[in-house]
């Protein structure tokens, strides 16, 4: 074979780090996306997105020529392994929509050979994984199907790939060893388990995360309500105490994951995952909450705004599922102006800090950026659910 590896849809945050790690452990890599944009950046030695380390090693593996690309899916069968870069997006309906999985599977059909092994490595709804392998049983194709979830916390994809467990499941017993010879590339901490075992301990772990931030974001607003400084309440409940180390900040949960992931476990156990629906609502809630807050102290229509911080997490460019934009919008309605500013987010609609710093009565930090706790906010209004500033975080 011409590659050892393809990675379809390898531009993206999950595949393109996966890919230069391979291609620096001497593995040939293909990387297959039709967005050539993004290719053609990657080429040059460009990240198209914010990933620590990343752009050194990649300029390393394209000197090295382990790393190729491609725009067409013709590579895929000169290819020893695929792995398959796409998830179970969500509805209007917050269901899972499985056309998208069945399109992609009836145009890769073609191009996959009998013995070739295909691991799929995005988040899929529960029992996927066999109604794939079930698909290529029915066109008549004998792959082996892997289910081998990433788990990486973006913008750290390389370094904890190399230090986190690998989760590797298959269908056939050549599948699990050939996809643990693949992953023990990057670790030698594997766990072997069926694919919905292993398809559930990536729903779970999303969802537990989820859950908990809900918890956070729930006592956040109680203690607010009594007009108590929630970080006050945080730091007696932490403070050298184990039990709760564990137990995370409040602050605007979001990103292209976790909401999704514990929709699509609700849908798996027919809408009965009431804890995953509550704590939708609690997070999602959260940019109304801290409007309707600032509506009882100010008139709002009277105030010009100004949101720091619009990427889904600090320390990154990644904007998928932000509440920032959520918070902007109710505030569009409620507000005289809305100013937004983010110095890792390409977006033409944002104003640069300064501007945002000097001509906003009211100060939201949406996103925990670390720049942000150097700020010198004086003789303003500024709501820090984060306590980035230090100062509590009571609205």
């Amino acid at each position: 074979m011409k590659y050892d590896v393809c990675i379809i849809g390898g531009c993206g945050h999950v595949g393109l780090p996966l890919a230069i790690l391979l291609a620096s452990k001497g593995k040939e890599v293909c990387v297959y996306d039709t967005n050539e944009e993004a290719i053609e950046l990657t080429k040059a030695g460009i990240i198209p997105f914010t990933e620590e380390g990343a752009e050194p090693l990649l300029k390393q593996v394209l000197k090295s020529n382990k790393l190729h690309f491609s725009a067409t899916p013709d590579v895929v069968t000169e290819s020893e392994i695929a792995v398959l870069i796409i998830g179970t997006p969500v509805d209007e309906h917050l269901n899972p929509k499985f056309r998208i999985m069945k399109n992609v599977i009836d145009e890769l059909v073609p191009y996959l050979y009998d013995g070739q092994l295909l691991v799929l490595r995005s988040t899929v709804y529960p029992g996927l994984s066999k109604r794939i392998n079930d698909w290529f049983v029915e066109a008549g194709k004998n792959i082996h199907v892997a289910f081998c979830p990433e788990r990486i916390l973006e913008g750290k994809a390389l370094e904890e790939m190399e230090n986190l467990p690998q989760i590797i499941s298959s269908f056939t017993e050549e599948g699990v060893q050939r996809a643990s010879a693949l992953f023990s590339l990057l670790t030698k901490d594997l766990v072997v388990v069926e694919p919905m075992e292993a398809e559930l301990a990536k729903l779970f772990t999303n969802s537990w995360r989820y859950l908990k931030f809900a918890i956070a974001n729930q006592f956040y607003m109680i203690a607010n309500d009594f007009d108590l400084d929630f970080y006050n309440i945080y730091h007696a409940m932490t403070h050298n105490y184990n039990r709760t180390k564990d137990f995370p900040r409040p602050g605007f949960a979001a990103g292209p994951c976790l909401f999704k992931d514990t929709m699509q476990l609700s849908a798996f156990h027919n809408n009965n995952f009431f804890l995953g629906h509550t704590a939708m609502l609690i997070n999602e809630g959260l940019p109304n909450y801290v409007v309707s807050q600032l509506g009882k102290q100010y008139t709002l229509s009277e105030k010009k705004i100004g949101i720091l911080g619009m990427a889904f997490k600090a320390e990154s460019d990644d904007i998928r599922e932000s509440l920032s934009y959520k918070l902007k919008k109710i505030l569009e309605i409620e507000a005289k102006q809305v100013l937004c500013a983010d110095p890792y987010v390409k977006d033409a609609t944002l104003a640069d800090e300064k501007t945002v710093l000097q001509e906003s009565d009211i100060i939201i930090i949406a996103a925990p950026h670390k720049r942000y706790k150097e700020l010198k906010i004086k003789d303003k209004k500024v709501v820090d659910i984060w306590n980035i500033l230090n100062n509590g975080g009571k609205i």
